[in-house]
């Protein structure tokens, strides 16, 4: 790792060491619980060509054990966040197994419907609480004396999480293992040719991409309190994919700012509408926060026809550009 991208990194981690003190932590610590899921997703389709359409079955169905761990079982924190993740981790073998016998669309299509599968085991089993979802989760005590009913002390546990979960996604990346993925991703014949087990591989990636999304839907829950259908429906998996896009596919920081775009967009559009009718005395720009759908849905257009490498991946593109042209 160069000294920019470390200098870069350790920015981004002041900013977020600052950011609660002047911003609602736990809108915060639901934008680091998606920046997480996002770079999770990342990891597969980024760096290993996988598009799974059903990511929203490990972040769902993780935050539902981890839900049930400690609110019914009445488990620990911690240990409540490690079984959510070994559930998704879990689910992911299981669906991952499967779907690596086939590529392309058809990997494609079998993760969503294995995902709609699960999404309908959770509308029916008791536990999950059917369409109300399973509410009132506790948060209970970190190692048995941190108290995390406080909203600012869960805002840097749930920090040091994503942290470390990225630091992970780094590792992996910049591994042997990680330059292996990306040959998968850039030539498979040609990896198999090497003599590498690429469904050994991928599985492997697969698995971890949905232990690190089990990590932050269980992270989810336990900062909100509860665990819906919205978690685990198609819808979900599709947000991700917007998600990764808009950042950058591929890029290490993209999925973050993804991530940061869109959940602003869903929960403040209505604000900035208001503020943008305010200042340009345009009526019509109060009446955005009711089309949060048409507004992401016409940023993911623009990405995709302007910006196909996503807002980091063009940044970056940019600054090698002129790094090269003055050299």
């Amino acid at each position: 790792m160069n000294m920019n991208k470390k200098i870069g990194y350790g920015i981004l981690l002041l900013a977020a060491l600052a950011a609660p003190f002047g911003i609602y932590p736990v809108f915060l610590m639901k934008i680091i619980c998606f920046a997480l899921f996002a770079c999770a997703f990342n990891l597969l389709i980024g760096f290993t060509g996988l598009l799974s359409f059903g990511h929203a079955a490990f972040f769902g169905g993780a935050g539902y054990i981890a839900g049930y761990a400690l609110q019914t079982l009445g488990l620990p924190t911690e240990l409540g966040l490690i079984v959510g993740t070994a559930a998704g981790a879990l689910i992911g073998l299981v669906m991952g197994s499967l779907a690596i016998r086939r590529q392309g669309i058809y990997f494609t299509m079998i993760t969503l419907a294995l995902a709609q599968m699960l999404y309908f085991v959770c509308l029916q089993m008791p536990f999950t609480g059917g369409e109300d979802g399973l509410q009132g989760v506790p948060r209970g005590h970190l190692l048995g004396f941190i108290d995390l009913g406080n909203d600012l002390t869960l805002y840097y546990i749930v920090l040091a999480i994503a942290v470390a979960g990225f630091a992970l996604i780094v590792r992996t990346v910049n591994s042997p293992f990680g330059q292996v993925l990306k040959a998968i991703k850039e030539n498979e014949p040609r990896a198999i040719s090497l003599g590498y087990d690429v469904n050994r591989y991928k599985l492997l990636a697969f698995v971890l991409s949905a232990a690190l999304s089990g990590l932050a839907g269980s992270t989810k829950t336990l900062v909100l309190g509860f665990a819906t259908l919205t978690d685990v429906h198609w819808t979900m998996s599709g947000l991700v994919v917007l998600m990764t896009l808009v950042g950058g596919l591929g890029t290490i920081v993209g999925p973050i700012v993804g991530a940061v775009i869109i959940i602003v967009l869903e929960n403040k559009l209505g604000d900035i509408g208001n503020w943008l009718a305010t200042v340009t005395h345009i009526d019509w720009f109060s009446g955005l926060g009711e089309s949060v759908t048409i507004v992401t849905g016409f940023i993911f257009i623009v990405c995709v026809l302007a910006f196909r490498r996503g807002i980091v991946g063009e940044i970056s593109a940019l600054l090698k550009k002129r790094a090269s042209s003055i050299s």
